[in-house]
């Protein structure tokens, strides 16, 4: 099950109490305060780990609390600290605030953190309250509260390419041929139900992430379909690859299905329709591709691969547009 929004309760632990001890020891009859200090309770992290891809781990554990910090002892013996609760999240997951409703942060790289409950701080034992004028303290300090905080976290993947378009365009059979990646693939819509991620070798040195999401439809922004759910993980995607089917099981118009699909993607987000865009008609065996092709790069005014994942016709070029839109990327972005 592929889980990309949870909302969990987190609790921090809380501070050990400070002891309020005397030393009772044979030939010391003033022996003085030795009370120690509380353990610190522990801290509710979460962390973006590398090889986590989903948030599927959090999503039958609504609450995950610390545990608390020991309290003091004679002796002068301080109570131990607890451990803090690492929770480990994929990297692009968003951590909000879900009672305020704003962002903690956004863990974009792999291991960003965020603590998002701060354990108690231990209390100070007696020992602490001796003084000149206070030679018998009796007072101590309790332990610092947990806290508390209701959190949502919203993954968002982090990928160089994004595929978008119809559903049964050929996005699946495209990212296995590509990348390792095995989503499930069949000849109806809709066969893709969540995000697939695939790693495109170029050579030995160089490579690129793709993701594949579910099929858009008219309306997708709205919430018809399955991709809306599912667009957000394209929006950090640095470039997108439009796959337009030449004859839609559905009789509808390709370039019609083309022009829906911009509008979808900048209704959801506008940024969405300013990200660089590499067409490219699929299924190129069949008679009405090439014509296709034509009135595509006629209405766009780009150049239009053509290309085939089952036979493998013209994968390499689509490949090298690909790398030449992220070159070109890295060289406009400004540099750190």
């Amino acid at each position: 099950m592929f889980v990309d929004q949870v909302e969990i309760v987190v609790e921090s632990g809380k501070g050990g109490d400070g002891c309020v001890s005397f030393r009772r020891e044979k030939f010391i009859p003033r022996g003085g305060p030795d009370g120690g200090d509380g353990g610190d309770g522990g801290s509710v992290i979460i962390l973006a780990e590398p090889g986590v891809d989903s948030l599927t781990a959090l999503a039958h554990r609504k609450r995950w609390k610390a545990r608390n910090g020991q309290p003091g002892r004679g002796a002068q013996c301080h109570g131990a600290s607890a451990d803090d609760l690492v929770i480990h999240v994929p990297p692009g997951t968003i951590v909000h605030d879900a009672q305020r409703d704003f962002v903690l942060k956004d863990l974009a790289e792999a291991g960003q953190q965020v603590v998002v409950a701060q354990g108690g701080r231990g209390g100070k034992g007696n020992v602490r309250f001796k003084s000149a004028t206070n030679r018998i303290p009796r007072q101590s300090t309790p332990g610092g509260e947990a806290q508390t905080r209701r959190v949502r976290l919203e993954l968002k993947l982090i990928a160089d390419v994004g595929l978008v378009g119809k559903p049964n365009a050929g996005k699946s059979t495209l990212l296995s041929r590509l990348s390792r990646a095995r989503p499930e693939i069949a000849p109806y819509p809709f066969t893709t139900k969540h995000p697939n991620l695939g790693i495109v070798h170029v050579d030995v040195e160089r490579s690129f992430v793709m993701a594949d999401i579910p099929g858009l439809i008219e309306g997708a922004h709205k919430g018809a379909g399955l991709g809306h759910e599912f667009l957000r993980h394209i929006q950090r995607a640095g470039i997108l690859v439009h796959l337009v089917e030449p004859e839609p099981a559905d009789q509808t118009d390709p370039l019609a299905n083309y022009l829906a699909i911009r509008d979808e993607l900048r209704e959801f987000d506008p940024a969405l329709g300013r990200r660089p865009e590499i067409l490219a008609v699929t299924k190129a065996d069949l008679p009405s591709a090439a014509e296709i092709r034509q009135q595509l790069a006629h209405e766009s005014g780009a150049d239009v691969c053509l290309i085939s994942a089952v036979t493998g016709q013209g994968l390499n070029d689509l490949v090298a547009a690909i790398v030449g839109a992220l070159d070109r990327q890295g060289q406009e972005s400004p540099s750190p």
